[in-house]
């Protein structure tokens, strides 16, 4: 092997023997960087953690004096309105300065600044404002009587060079100024009771003007101060500011023991650079995974056809999926970072919506959903429906909320035409009712109108013959008014029934839709040989149509006097009852007869089915129909107290006028 020479081998040497120094020179470099890179650190977080605290008292002190303020203008208030005002003043201002330590007196002036009342009562009674303090406190008074509002004064000294400021508060009696309440605020006794003891352990607090004339100081700490920080005080405003000041402490025992550290942390770095390889590739993976996952959920909400918008606490959107932007025409740059009012909002009902949008907001939206009427970019408009639901992040908080957004335009236009078609088919059924009992209503009017022409014939030939009473005319004529009384009130049964109407609903007697039924059908009971009986107590007005609720009870009596064909005719007696439950009242059709078999009773109220050779299968159906229109429950139950039959009971509720 061939050896090196001397002069080779010893340079190579050197630079293998200089690779530890330069190393070490490296290492140097770091560590001396490294720890002029944590003084910055250390003291960028204590000017941070100075602002903060600074940040902390002035917002603890402002909330003190607004407190205070709130409660000065409460007595302000209740003076001008209240009787018994000294009272009061005594002592809704012996607590304030009880529980307010800052407040050195509080002092009640007439519209002629003399004092009525003052707390601690140091100066005599009826002195003037000149009494309770320098030109400061006469200055703010001025102000406080020409502007009509609070003001704050300058700060002043009084005994003790203790420095003070003043709340000047109006009194308002029928619109006017009828007095002043002035409350005088020591600035050292603030600062003694807001700022905490672990605050004055750290810095020291000082309360300066603008020329920087110290008014007020508090700190246990001392030492060589390090760092500043000042903040206005507002209010008493006047160019009062914080200044709060921290001091250089004993120093860190960490960074004594960093330079170690390192080396110790040195050894580990190798250690930790397979380590870091490890996580590399776990992070590799997991992102990978990731983009499979974040692949997988755009595709689901590309696919979705429910509209998704998301919005923070404030209302502003911050996410909408493809559903929702198709929906309403607009792109998701179009509507992602857009406050109230939103584009696709109805420009006519902008006051409506955004009072919905506010209710949602403060987590009043209905669990059920809503709806409301949107439009899209071109202009059209559409129903839709909206479901709220709180957002909430990775760590549990309430961020925001996320709606589910369905156009229910087609449905809601589907749902119309039903009802519409519901209608004609309640109208046809009641003019199949009316066919159905049209021989009937014949021969009950042929009997007025046959009495009418009798008694007119009887008339006429009593004044034929010239020889008459005229007592025995006035009864015919009466008699025949009567009759033809009668007959108006048929054909204005047989008209209101007929007659086609919008639904309304409104208080109507039970009593007197029963009492209209029975006359319509007491011809056709009587032709049947079948009694009517009603029980009906006294009942409050139920909430209904007139029109409506009689078409019922007139399809359920004449379903009950059908099934009573077979009855023998000494038991055909059909009862009509009525009573009380809570808010609603239940109305009962019982009949005696042959019953509705089990198979049968699943598919009663169904369109176009029916037991009747000739029947339609629409009766029960649009009576079902009517009460649900009218918020109530239609049911069929055996009416088993029968003797010789099993019978049939309808029920149906109805809401009272005031449920």
């Amino acid at each position: 092997m061939r050896s090196l020479p001397p002069s080779v081998s010893s340079r190579r040497l050197r630079w293998f023997l200089a690779l530890p120094k330069l190393g070490v020179v490296l290492l140097l470099a770091a560590v001396v960087t490294l720890l002029w890179l944590l003084h910055q650190n250390e003291l960028e977080e204590e000017r941070t953690s100075l602002i903060k605290d600074v940040l902390w008292l002035e917002q603890n002190l402002r909330f003190h004096l607004a407190r205070s303020e709130e409660q000065l203008q409460q007595l302000a208030s209740d003076l001008g309105s209240q009787p018994d005002r000294k009272r009061l003043f005594r002592i809704r201002a012996s607590h304030m300065v009880k529980n307010n330590p800052d407040i050195s007196q509080i002092a009640w002036f007439d519209a002629k600044r003399r004092v009525i009342d003052a707390l601690p009562a140091s100066t005599p009674a009826d002195s003037g404002v000149e009494a309770f303090g320098p030109a400061a406190t006469q200055k703010a008074f001025e102000l406080a009587i020409l502007l009509n509002k609070r003001i704050y004064s300058e700060p002043f000294f009084l005994s003790g060079n203790v420095a003070h400021f003043a709340l000047v508060m109006p009194i308002y009696g029928d619109k006017e100024v009828t007095g002043m309440l002035v409350a005088t605020h020591s600035l050292e006794d603030l600062l003694g009771n807001l700022v905490p003891w672990w605050f004055t352990e750290k810095y020291r607090v000082v309360v300066v003007d603008d020329n920087g004339a110290q008014y007020a100081a508090k700190s246990n700490v001392s030492g060589t101060p390090s760092l500043s920080y000042e903040l206005p005080f507002d209010p008493p405003g006047h160019g009062l500011s914080f200044r709060v000041t921290s001091y250089q402490g004993a120093g860190n025992p960490l960074q004594r023991l960093l330079a170690g550290a390192i080396l110790v942390l040195a050894a580990g770095v190798f250690w930790s650079l397979w380590i870091v390889r490890e996580l590399m590739k776990k992070r590799s993976n997991a992102e990978q995974a990731l983009r499979a996952e974040h692949a997988l959920r755009s595709a689901m909400e590309d696919s979705l056809t429910v509209g998704m918008r998301a919005r923070d606490l404030t209302g502003r959107i911050i996410y909408v999926n493809p559903a929702f932007c198709r929906m309403t025409g607009f792109t998701s740059a179009e509507l992602v970072g857009r406050d109230p009012p939103m584009p696709y909002w109805i420009p006519e009902q902008l006051d409506e919506t955004l009072e919905l949008h506010q209710a949602v907001l403060d987590g009043k939206a209905p669990p059920d959903g809503f709806e409301i009427t949107l439009q899209r970019k071109d202009g059209e408009r559409f129903q839709a429906l909206i479901y709220e639901a709180p957002l909430i992040d990775g760590n549990g908080q309430h961020t925001g909320w996320m709606a589910s957004i369905l156009d229910v335009t087609e449905r809601r236009r589907a749902e119309e035409l039903a009802r519409q078609q519901q209608e004609k088919l309640q109208f046809t059924s009641r003019l199949v009712t009316m066919g159905e009992m049209a021989s009937t209503l014949a021969h009950e009017l042929n009997q007025p109108l046959a009495a009418i022409a009798s008694y007119n014939t009887g008339c006429l030939n009593l004044l034929a013959a010239g020889a008459f009473d005229p007592q025995e005319i006035r009864e015919a004529l009466e008699k025949l008014g009567v009759q033809a009384q009668r007959a108006g009130r048929i054909i204005r049964r047989v008209h209101d029934f007929v007659r086609k109407s919008e639904p309304k609903r409104a208080p109507c007697s039970l009593a007197e839709i029963v009492d209209d039924c029975l006359g319509f059908i007491e011809a056709e009971a009587r032709k049947r040989r079948v009694q009517l009986a009603s029980d009906l107590p006294p009942l409050p007005p139920v909430l209904a149509d007139h029109l409506m609720l009689e078409q019922v009870l007139l399809n359920l009596i004449r379903n009950g006097m059908d099934a009573m064909s077979a009855t023998p005719a000494a038991r055909r007696v059909l009862r009509i009852s009525a009573r009380r439950r809570a808010e609603e009242v239940v109305v009962s059709i019982a009949d005696n007869g042959c019953g509705i078999a089990p198979e049968v009773r699943d598919k009663l109220f169904t369109a176009f089915f029916s037991t009747k050779p000739e029947g339609m299968g629409i009766g029960l159906s649009i009576c079902r129909s009517i009460i649900e229109f009218h918020r109530g429950r239609l049911w069929v139950e055996d009416n088993s107290p029968a003797p010789g039959g099993s019978g049939t009971i309808f029920s149906f509720t109805l809401p009272l006028e005031s449920a």
